[in-house]
């Protein structure tokens, strides 16, 4: 098959990005379904839309992986959990896990760069959108935190 990129180095992190985004998928739902308390539903909320842009991360990246000749992986990442549900504990969890997702979109541009503008710039879209969540997450949580 004739690609644009060495695709040894970099079908692996891209099959890893969406085992981390559907991991996600579930993380994000299993918050939606456990929160409780005042602010619950805007917080439903959040999670849900959270969750739902997991599963398009999770697309594009597979459709850019079998695009370069690549087999996804059927599955998920490992989702590890505290089963500590205070808002506290999910939000913290999660920035871990949108940090852990960062820094596979970090590793996929310094695989990319001079070699695909097209992946660079996935790549970069994806960091900006990963650093926005977790700049939103510790502005969340905040309201958890500050006494």
């Amino acid at each position: 098959m004739d690609t644009i990129i060495d695709t040894t180095e970099v079908n692996p992190v891209l099959n890893d990005i969406m085992l981390a985004e559907l991991a996600g998928v579930v993380r994000y739902t299993h918050y939606s379904l456990v929160i409780t308390g005042p602010n619950r539903l805007p917080l439903v909320q959040f999670m849900q839309e959270q969750a739902d842009e997991s599963l398009v991360h999770a697309r594009q990246a597979g459709e850019i992986l079998t695009g370069l000749g690549g087999h996804p992986t059927q599955g998920i990442g490992s989702i590890e959990e505290s089963h500590n549900h205070t808002i506290e504990a999910i939000l913290r969890e999660s920035i871990d896990h949108e940090r852990f997702a960062l820094n596979l979109y970090r590793k996929l541009l310094g695989l990319s760069e001079g070699h695909s503008v097209y992946l660079e710039e996935y790549a970069r879209t994806q960091i900006g959108q990963e650093e926005l969540h977790v700049i939103e997450m510790n502005k969340l949580l905040r309201d958890y935190t500050i006494g």
